[in-house]
């Protein structure tokens, strides 16, 4: 086969490129040629295509990002901000932490455990490639209905997906969410979070300065899986040939993505790497076009030189694959040598395929002639950047507007049905397939509000530090839905307060922002009102963002998801021995409501399971009142004043009172506050926790609250086998129980 050199296009202008195949519109086309003076070589389409795809340039999202920078509030703690693999925060004793939240949507649709597993494998080496050991991950969740035979088909595979990786490397899995909603029928949402350790002062960043440093490859070899995977699949709708897009989801190997682990975390500790890339989304392509255009500008490489699966792989196929477990490294010559060694002694295969330069090009042979002749920083930084055109739902006043919904008479019987619905029964079949506690670091992991781990031993040179750090995600489909400004505020003020609960203090924030298509002007709306949302909330509750993913396109034909904000946050507890469960901990103690209730039921649980209903206003956003709240769930922590702490979110009090009975089998006998008990227990009122302390701690407590003012309220004390409101019902612990845990195996076996 002839190869398309770009001595064959500057000499044949005229032959048409399958550029509308790969995605790229007639505009970005003749941009390309604009660049380079020519048509475009098949190997440097195949660069533009992917490195201009929504996935990889964010071209449509861009103008909109740029919030959390101009908005990013002060932070003494942020090291490394958005731009790079992931973010980096300071988290004390000169320690740092990396961690980041992306998402692999339609891989995970169209190949559930591959794409899922390789969801997990892509977001750990974003974490190696800052210098970092990967120690913990999460995964974010979201589903049709659960009785939906879609939902059989994806959630099993996804599941086990996560699992299989993310225990063959051994991670603990420590949070995140389950969620089900018919809005998510044939579009799963699949985000997953890594976070890692490294000293603060070895940070490794994408860069390839030095003229004369060696690009090197290793890993895994190359194949024909994957090609065009993430960048593609990321930047279409499904419509009914999605199953032929099998081919292009990427195949994972867990075993030597530890070896990769262990192999990257010696290199950096011999000082033998100058700049370090993963490969995931666009493979080689983004690899050498990201690390040349942040270095010196320039970069020779032989593709001839690039280790294959397939030996019949074309040099656009070597440029699309996105082969998991790769990475590339930029290494001194002199340096060479040991890295060779380093990665031999892991088995981990490496080749040096080309060199850095200062031509200011990016450069590509294969057999000998130049197929790649391109600037880098045009497909890496200068891409389409489109203001799309957006404007308020046509139906959203209609959907804003009140409908009184009945509201019950049997107390009981609701608490029940909530209790056993879809979104807030037990998620022990999801989280029992994985391994929480590999690694022995866990401190506090699902079903508590936020994972925890120690640091003392997961680095060595850490065994003086008493330090430990708290993660949590969420996000709220329905309330985005209502008022995505609103929501996207909610979803950061809950992982922020899960945070908090544990006794950490909120320092960081990644996000996963998962919508429709960018096309439709409604979906870009409820995208422009939800980024705006999110900075301003995170300018207020002094959280930085420190990076993310946006994931557009998630939809089948005309029908967008809810929009879906999914938040993580990440925080520091000065002792993990003062780290605070979340339940009913012993006999005795008090209990407490920290915040005020309003009548919020705006899709609330309540009105999604009982009546199936969506509209009216999420509940009211109180930023001021979350950080109040953080400061008194984190000082109280320090004081050894708490024995329990939950949040109170979906299903208001009524399920936290449920879940803090679940732990230990403890019951408690409440009286509520206010005057509609049915408001008191199911409202979804924000800025709220519960919290059990020891008698002679609640005097010191409710000092803490006033002199922060929190609202604080004696609800009840702790003890015997009932949950006891009074007015209301009586609940044996053993019934809340069996209401909580057989929803989901009953449905998935």
């Amino acid at each position: 086969m002839t190869v398309d050199s770009v001595k064959r296009a500057s000499q044949s202008p005229d032959e048409h490129m399958p550029y509308a195949e790969l995605g790229m519109k007639e505009d970005e086309y003749q941009r390309v040629k604009e660049i380079l003076g020519r048509r475009p070589t098949g190997s440097e389409l195949a660069i533009y295509s992917v490195m201009w795809s929504e996935h990889c340039s964010y071209k449509s999202s861009k103008v909109h990002l740029r919030q959390f920078a101009t908005k990013a509030p002060a932070s003494e703690a942020l090291l490394v901000g958005m731009g790079e693999n992931a973010g980096v925060v300071d988290i004390g004793d000169g320690w740092a932490a990396t961690f980041k939240i992306e998402s692999h949507n339609h891989p995970s649709y169209v190949e559930p455990h591959q794409g899922a597993a390789t969801g997990v494998g892509g977001i750990v080496r974003d974490i190696m490639s800052m210098g970092a050991r990967p120690i913990a991950v999460m995964d974010s969740l979201r589903f049709g209905g659960l009785d939906q035979p879609d939902t059989r088909r994806v959630l099993p595979g996804v599941v086990e997906g996560i699992s299989h990786y993310g225990n063959c490397l051994g991670l603990p899995n420590i949070g995140g969410e389950v969620v089900f909603d018919p809005c998510y029928i044939g579009n799963p949402l699949v985000n997953a979070l890594c976070v890692g350790l490294l000293r603060k002062d070895q940070i490794k960043l994408a860069t390839a300065p030095g003229p004369g440093n060696k690009v090197v490859l290793f890993g895994a070899r190359t194949g024909a899986d994957g090609i065009g995977g993430a960048s593609v699949l990321a930047s279409a709708t499904f419509e009914d040939e999605s199953h032929a897009k099998r081919p292009a989801v990427q195949v994972g190997d867990p075993f030597m993505e530890k070896l990769l682990i262990e192999c990257c975390l010696e290199l950096y500790q011999a000082d033998v790497v100058v700049g370090i890339q993963d490969l995931g989304a666009a493979g080689v392509s983004c690899a050498t076009t990201e690390l040349a255009a942040k270095g010196t500008g320039g970069m020779a490489v032989d593709l001839n030189l690039v280790p294959l699966r397939d030996p019949t792989l074309r040099p656009e196929e070597i440029l699309m694959s996105e082969s998991q477990e790769r990475m590339m490294a930029v290494v001194t010559p002199d340096d060479i040598p040991a890295f060779m060694a380093i990665c031999e002694k892991w088995d981990v295969p490496a080749t040096v395929i080309g060199e850095v330069t200062d031509s200011g090009r990016l450069v590509m042979t294969w057999d000998g002639e130049v197929i790649v002749d391109i600037p880098p920083g045009t497909a890496a930084d200068e891409g389409p950047v489109y203001q799309r055109p957006f404007h308020e739902p046509a139906g959203q006043a209609a959907l804003n507007t009140h409908v009184e919904l009945e509201r019950p008479a049997d107390l009981r019987a609701t608490l029940l049905q909530l209790l056993g619905s879809a979104n807030l029964a037990s998620r022990e079949w999801v989280t029992s397939q994985y391994d929480r506690y590999v690694r022995g670091n866990t401190v506090l992991a699902q079903p508590s509000d936020a994972g925890v781990l120690r640091i003392s031993e997961s680095m060595p040179g850490a065994s003086e530090t008493t330090r430990g750090i708290a993660l949590a995600t969420d996000g709220n489909g329905r309330y985005a839905k209502l008022d995505p400004y609103a929501g996207a505020q909610l979803a950061l003020a809950e992982a922020y307060r899960n945070v908090a609960v544990t006794g950490a203090t909120p320092l960081a924030v990644t996000n996963c922002l998962n919508f429709g298509s960018p096309e439709d002007p409604e979906v870009m709306w409820q995208f422009a009102e939800a980024v705006r949302g999110l900075a301003d909330a995170c300018k207020t509750l002094g959280v930085p963002v420190t990076g993310g993913n946006v994931s557009f396109y998630n939809q089948t034909g005309a029908a967008a998801i809810h929009p879906t904000p999914v938040v993580g946050v990440l925080g520091v507890i000065e002792d993990v021995a003062r780290r605070v469960p979340s339940g009913f901990t012993a006999e005795g103690l008090r209990v407490v409501l920290l915040g005020d209730t309003a009548d919020e039921f705006g899709g609330s649980e309540w009105a999604h399971v009982v009546h199936g209903h969506l509209g009216g206003l999420p509940p009211r956003v109180r930023l001021e009142q979350e950080r109040a709240l953080a400061t008194v769930l984190t000082t109280a922590a320090t004081r050894g004043l708490l024995a329990g702490s939950h949040d109170l979110s979906d299903g208001g009090l009524a399920i936290a009172l449920a879940e803090a009975c679940l732990p230990k089998g403890i019951g408690a006998t409440i009286s509520l506050p206010g005057e509609d008990t049915f408001v008191d227990l199911f409202s979804e009122s924000a800025a709220r926790a519960l919290v059990c302390v020891k008698p002679q701690h609640f005097a010191a407590l409710a000092e803490l609250c006033a002199r922060n003012e929190v609202p604080c309220y004696g609800l009840g004390v702790t003890g015997g086998t009932s949950l006891v409101v009074e007015n209301a019902f009586e609940i044996p612990v053993a019934t809340l129980r069996e209401t909580h845990e057989a929803t989901l195996p009953a449905i998935l076996g």
